[in-house]
Formats: structure tokens, C-alpha cells, sequence
């Protein structure tokens, strides 16, 4: 085993010299990308619609190609559903990734096509193992297994030969023999749609295995891992695996988890890698051991545009190019990609660190902000509140959600937080203070509203009990594969529910 793992490494570094060619060079590997994607996609319905044989440069791109969503775009992907080909992309595609829904659709079916699994997903997978093998040399992951927790995948009833499932599901079942030969549990019990079912089945089966890498959401992972130890009467992951040295995340931010996943594997030797991996794509992977920031990859099949944030409810929006950025700006990510997606906004925002090479942190959702008042909360100011309000009163947070409390004819606004504790503050009035005065440091909006609570009163916080977001999530069936708890909102869709449930305890 110890030739194999050996192997396996050698063959992933090789790659890292191609990650360095694009880190050099990349505004002509972007160039290049994009004038692939067009010439790929002329003959398609979409390429003769907006006559992409004229298009030479990327502001006739521009343009002449407008902004899409999902609405916007869902005619064609349902007949794609249906069967009909070449009307976004010239390849067959015979894949679609289920991802949570838009106003319009419960759900989001994101065409995936050969090359989007080769170029992309695929190649983002490998280069995450090649940036941990450089990075960590004398690794052992190779030796042992890797649990993943995939999604469900199951026949498009609408044609035989159209599948649908969660992109980790559909991932898993098109991996290679090598990487197959590698995970554990199989595959019946990876896919199983029964969630709670399939984590007493992981759980049962991995106790027995020699894992050395874990990979997934982190919610979901710390629940296989209590179950786990619930199992076994074990203290730690490392009583169980002790071999278990890496684990490869992404799907929500990790702030709110890293403590957690330090008591779990009490080890200075694990190593943690975030992904930027969605059903639309894989945009960045975390190249530097001590630095937080993504890389964004740029030789996917995905050509980039960048949205400022403050312009993204424009009727007819100008996007920027990659060397047109600044540092410390939010930025919508916009996407041409090689499963037909065209100048597609999927509702993720960024914020550049560096530009040689090109890093990045994820800041948001252009859905998941509060701006009710005019603050402008996004996701990554609430991620970083909590971070400081746990840290200085010895608290872990599991999950939590936050939304507006909208004015009356007496008193202002306020935002009121739900929030599931691993471990309860040793104050609660000073988590709150603290929440609300980093909140005001980081967010000179937030802090005008705050202003002699004019605009907005303090934060309401509500302590959720054990297991509330779980089974919240489990009633709406949104358990395990990508599911995530929605963190902020502009409404009070998820906070009234919430409520509703902790009122009936």
C-alpha cells in the first residue's frame, strides 16, 4: 500500500506545473477559454440565436449576449430535460444537477455535459488532491479510504436516457475505477435517497475501515461523525481512524465549523482544504496551508465575468474583466461554461485578495444578504461577527439563520438571529453585544443604522434547541447531499417557520 500511495502521489503533483502556467499567465488562458467556448457553441440553437460566428471579442460578447438566471434560461434546459440536443452546448447532455430552486421553481436543473464532468468538476477534484500532495508530501491518504457524503441520484422520469440528481451523486457515479477503488461506503449505500438511513449505514460500515480522508459539507459530515461516535463510546475521530489526516470541504463557509471539527480530530496534523464547487461549476480550491483565500481556476472550460455589486439590479449591467478587477471589491460571479451556460449569474459574490496570482474569498449570495434598512449585511460580515462573539465567549455555534424585523409606528427595526449552539455562550447578553459591535466595525452601514438605534434596535437572539435546524431541514426535505440552512434573508420566509417550530416545543 505504501508503493501505492506513493504513486498516487507522484501522479497528482505532476499537475501542479500547469496550475502554475495558468497562475502566470492568466488573462491569455481566459482568452483562450473564451474563444473556444464560442467556436464551440456556433452551430448551437443559442450560438445562431445571437450569432456567435460575429462575435471576436469579449465586449461583442457583451454586447450583443445579455445577463441570465435560471428563469431566463429554463425554456431551453427543459427541452434539453426532454431530450432535444445542441441547443446550448454542441455535445450531448445527458446529465442535470438538482440544486435548490429560484422564485419561480422548487428547483434548479443544471445541465452538466461530458466535458463540464472532465474539464471541470473532474479536474478540480484532482487538482484539490495535486495542491494537498505539493503542499504535504509525506502524506498517507492514499493508504486508506475517503468517506463521501453524496446526494441521491434517480431517472429523470420525463426521458430515459435524462438523469437528475445531486452534483455530488452524479460525480460519484461517473468517477473512474481508481477514485471508486478508493471511497468508502459503496456505492447503494452513497446514493441511498433515505438520509438518516444512510448515516447509520455509513457510520456502521466506516467504523470498520482505515479512513484517512473525509470529504463533503461540513453540517453533514459532523453529523456522520457524532453518529460515529455514538457508535463506538470513542471520545474522538482519531480513537476510531488514526490515520485520518485530511478533509476537503466546501458548500457553506467553515468559520462556524472549525472549532467543532477541532474537537472531533484534536490533531495539529490534520489538514483542511476549502473547494469552491457548485452544481454550475468549480471555481477555486485552497492552495496555501496558511492562508484562507481560494485560487481561482482558470483553465475549467469557465470564462469569468465580475458583476460589482452595487450595479446588480441594473436593467442592462456593465460586467468586468478579469484584469479589470479590484482588491476588496464584492463581485457577482457571472459564467460562460462548457455545459452551456451563457453569461450566467449564479447568485454567488466575491471579494478579490490578490491579483498575482488571482485569490479570492467568497462574501456571499446576491440572495442571502440583509438590506432591509439599507445595511447591506452579506453573509461573510454575519460569518465573521459570529466567529469574534464565539471566540470571546467559549461558544461553538452549529447553525443559525438571521432576517429582518421590519419597523412599527413605535420602535425601529432589528435583525433577529436563530441560533443552534454546540456550545451555549458563557454570557449570552455579551454574545449579543459583541455580535452587534463587530457588526458595527466591519459594516459602516450596519453601524449608521445603528446610530442611537435611529434605523436599528440591538439584534434579537433567539437559542435554538438541539437538532432544531436538523429537523426544520428534514421537514422540508432538504437533508443531507447539498443542502444547506439559508444563513441571512431579506424576508422573514425562514426565521417565521423557524419560530413557528420553537414556539411548539
Amino acid at each position: 500500500m505504501e508503493i501505492l500511495n506513493s504513486l498516487f502521489t507522484w501522479i497528482m503533483k505532476k499537475r501542479i506545473h500547469q496550475i502554475e502556467l495558468f497562475m502566470k499567465y492568466p488573462h491569455d488562458v481566459q482568452d483562450e477559454w473564451f474563444q473556444h467556448l464560442i467556436s464551440a457553441a456556433e452551430a448551437t440553437e443559442w450560438g445562431k440565436k445571437y450569432d456567435y460566428k460575429g462575435i471576436l471579442t469579449p465586449q461583442e460578447f457583451k454586447n450583443r449576449v445579455p445577463i441570465s438566471d435560471y428563469d431566463s434560461m429554463k425554456p431551453f434546459i427543459d427541452r434539453m430535460i426532454k431530450g432535444e440536443q445542441n441547443i446550448l452546448w454542441p455535445t450531448d447532455i445527458k446529465w442535470f444537477a438538482k440544486s435548490s430552486g429560484t422564485t419561480s421553481d422548487r428547483s434548479k436543473f443544471i445541465p452538466v455535459s461530458v466535458e463540464a464532468l472532465e474539464e471541470c468538476h473532474y479536474q478540480g477534484g484532482k487538482d484539490m488532491l495535486s495542491i494537498f500532495c505539493h503542499n504535504r508530501p509525506e502524506n498517507r491518504i492514499f493508504n486508506g479510504k475517503t468517506i463521501v457524503i453524496g446526494g441521491s441520484s434517480q431517472i429523470n422520469n420525463l426521458n430515459p436516457d435524462s438523469y437528475y440528481g445531486d452534483l455530488s451523486s452524479i460525480l460519484i457515479r461517473n468517477l473512474p475505477f481508481w477514485a471508486e477503488f478508493k471511497r468508502t461506503p459503496n456505492l447503494e449505500v452513497t446514493l441511498n435517497p433515505n438520509f438518516e438511513e444512510k448515516i447509520e449505514q455509513i457510520a456502521q460500515i466506516t467504523i470498520k475501515e482505515d479512513v484517512t480522508s473525509l470529504a463533503g459539507v461540513p453540517t453533514w459530515n459532523i453529523v456522520m461523525a457524532k453518529r460515529v461516535l455514538e457508535i463506538t463510546g470513542k471520545d474522538n475521530l482519531l480513537e476510531i481512524w488514526p490515520n485520518l489526516e485530511f478533509y476537503s470541504h466546501g458548500g457553506v463557509s467553515f468559520k462556524p465549523y472549525k472549532d467543532q471539527f477541532k474537537q472531533l480530530i484534536p490533531s495539529d496534523n490534520m489538514y483542511y482544504i476549502e473547494n469552491y464547487n457548485a452544481s454550475e461549476g468549480y471555481f477555486g480550491i485552497q492552495d496555501q496551508s496558511d492562508s484562507e483565500d481560494l485560487l481561482l481556476m482558470l483553465d475549467y472550460g469557465i470564462y469569468y465575468e465580475f458583476l460589482p455589486v452595487e450595479n446588480n439590479e441594473e436593467e442592462h449591467p456593465d460586467t468586468l474583466e478579469l484584469h479589470e478587477i479590484e482588491i476588496g471589491k464584492n463581485y457577482a460571479l457571472i459564467i460562460s461554461t462548457n455545459a452551456g451556460l451563457w453569461r450566467y449569474k449564479i447568485g454567488d459574490t466575491i471579494k478579490f485578495t490578490s491579483k498575482s496570482p488571482y485569490r479570492f474569498q467568497i462574501s456571499g449570495r446576491t440572495k442571502q444578504y440583509i438590506n432591509t434598512f439599507g445595511e447591506e449585511v452579506i453573509v461573510d460580515n454575519a460569518e465573521h461577527a459570529l466567529q469574534v462573539a464565539c471566540r470571546e465567549t467559549q461558544s461553538l455555534i452549529r447553525d443559525y439563520t438571521a432576517g429582518p424585523v421590519y419597523f412599527d409606528n413605535k420602535k425601529a427595526g432589528a435583525h433577529e438571529w436563530i441560533i443552534e449552539f454546540e456550545k451555549q455562550p458563557s454570557d449570552f447578553v455579551l454574545f449579543s453585544e459583541i455580535l452587534d459591535r463587530t457588526l458595527r466595525e466591519i459594516n459602516s452601514d450596519y453601524d449608521a443604522k445603528r446610530f442611537k438605534n435611529m434605523a436599528l434596535n440591538p439584534p434579537i437572539i433567539h437559542v435554538a434547541p438541539q437538532e432544531t435546524f436538523y429537523k426544520w431541514m428534514k421537514s422540508r426535505g432538504k437533508l443531507g447531499g447539498q443542502n444547506k440552512v439559508p444563513r441571512l434573508s431579506n424576508n422573514r420566509e425562514y426565521l417565521d417557520p423557524l419560530l413557528a417550530l420553537l414556539r411548539a416545543k
